[in-house]
């Protein structure tokens, strides 16, 4: 499995590159890959169903001039910026194996992902409410994925030193949530791992055996793809 360590320069982009590398892989110009990312400005990012009037506090992220988009996998509302680690899997979805099925792909990826995180941490952390990942009770990891006929693209964040208050002032209370969340607040809800960047992605990298470095110039963005997540009829289109 190939892997990047590529942060690119605008929301868009780093959106529209997860999309691609599904699309490369499904195309056969690539093969699986793990990505990490973690962008230095603040954005929000809704799942591709979400109502953005629903799921987002729209007067305080335009005070606070932080932009707001859509991906293209299902999954709740989150704020990206630094202290949030990003990552994206693509897979082959092969049939006889637990990725050929949505449940089966989030029990498999999401209980390796937990034990990786485990092991780093010296303490237990669960699995909750199907792709949530949690150290007593409170969530630093959501997950979503998006599946093509061969391949799927499951991708995710990890909250390592998040501003946490911030996330608080521009996120409104999700419209659905996870019986374990029992209705508290996002600060009262969420918390973070306090981790190194590096130490996580080599953990996941050794994980997922991602050995080989992207050393060749990663795919171009499609322009017409890239456009997709520019426009606001894609990112408002809920």
């Amino acid at each position: 499995m190939t892997w990047f360590d590529l942060t690119l320069p605008t929301p868009a982009e780093n959106l529209a590159f997860d999309e691609a590398l599904l699309d490369g892989a499904e195309s056969g110009a690539g093969g699986e890959s793990l990505r990490f990312w973690e962008s230095a400005d603040y954005f929000v990012v809704v799942g591709y169903a979400n109502r953005i009037a629903s799921e987002v506090n729209v007067p305080a992220c335009e005070a606070e001039g932080v932009p707001i988009h859509r991906r293209c996998s299902g999954g709740g509302t989150v704020l990206q910026g630094p202290g949030c680690l990003n990552y994206a899997l693509v897979l082959r979805a092969l049939e006889g194996t637990p990725l050929a099925s949505i449940p089966g792909a989030n029990g498999h990826i999401m209980e390796r992902n937990r034990a990786a995180v485990e092991r780093l941490l010296g303490r237990p952390v669960h699995v909750q409410g199907h792709t949530d990942l949690t150290l007593e009770g409170r969530k630093f990891s959501g997950n979503s994925q998006r599946r093509r006929r061969r391949f799927l693209l499951f991708h995710g964040t990890f909250l390592l030193g998040f501003d946490l208050l911030r996330l608080e002032r521009l996120l409104a209370m999700p419209t659905r949530e996870p019986d374990y969340r029992g209705g508290r607040s996002h600060r009262e809800f969420i918390t973070t791992l306090g981790l190194g960047a590096g130490d996580l992605k080599a953990a996941l990298q050794a994980t997922w055996q991602a050995t080989s470095l992207g050393a060749a110039p990663p795919p171009p963005l499609p322009p017409a793809l890239l456009e997709k997540y520019r426009t606001r009829a894609w990112n408002w289109r809920h």
